[in-house]
């Protein structure tokens, strides 16, 4: 399946990172590959060390334990897939920002890298539930957050009302799931809804905006 947005870089205009941004960088590349692969229980510091080129002793000064470098490689994502406070800044052109969103969120949720950690949590949702716990907070919990604090914005401004912003948020995150995202999860083929995906985002979030339309 290809998925351009996956390879994304941060910032194509931003400063040169220093060697410590570069480091940190290169961690949190090897620890969400090693994390998507070998599952978290199975993912070292030394590996992750390892796999980055540089010292656990780096690794450490980093990320204090392998929870905080799993909560920071699953919002490194994020970042990647411009899902930050950015993103969310213009209440007064709503309408294109969450489409924005939509896109934005739409591609980070059916990334090879997002649905291989989603796998690993369930299929250690019993011996490790802290690890899904982690994996929500720092990724659907956060955008969530993020999404639901900007349609407060909006509120103020006229043209729409989320009576629950919170809710507002979850129902569109839900409905950008789609079909693409169950058959991904399930191993099914899913070549005739790549074709379409497009144009299902782009309803859906016409249909989620007429219902709050004033």
């Amino acid at each position: 399946m290809n998925k351009s947005a996956t390879n994304s870089t941060l910032c194509q205009h931003s400063a040169p990172m220093t060697r410590s941004e570069q480091k940190r960088a290169q961690i949190l590349t090897a620890s969400i590959e090693l994390f998507c692969v070998q599952g978290f229980p199975n993912t070292s510091m030394d590996l992750v060390a390892k796999k980055a080129g540089v010292s656990k002793q780096t690794v450490y000064s980093h990320f204090g334990s392998k929870d905080e470098l799993f909560v920071a490689a699953i919002e490194s994502k994020c970042v990647v897939h411009q899902l930050t406070g950015n993103l969310l800044d213009d209440a007064t052109n709503a309408e294109q920002t969450i489409r924005m969103f939509a896109q934005q969120f739409g591609e980070l949720i059916v990334s090879d890298e997002v649905l291989a950690v989603f796998k690993t949590c369930l299929a250690h949702a019993e011996t490790h539930p802290e690890l899904s716990k982690l994996y929500y907070e720092a990724g659907p919990k956060h955008v969530l957050g993020l999404f639901s604090d900007y349609l407060e914005k909006v509120n103020q401004q006229g043209e729409f009302y989320f009576a629950n912003p919170h809710d507002s948020s979850v129902r569109l995150c839900l409905m950008l799931f789609g079909e693409l995202k169950l058959r991904l999860e399930l191993g099914i083929d899913v070549e005739a809804l790549l074709v379409s995906r497009q144009a299902y985002i782009e309803e859906t979030v016409t249909i989620f905006l007429n219902a709050h339309r004033k």
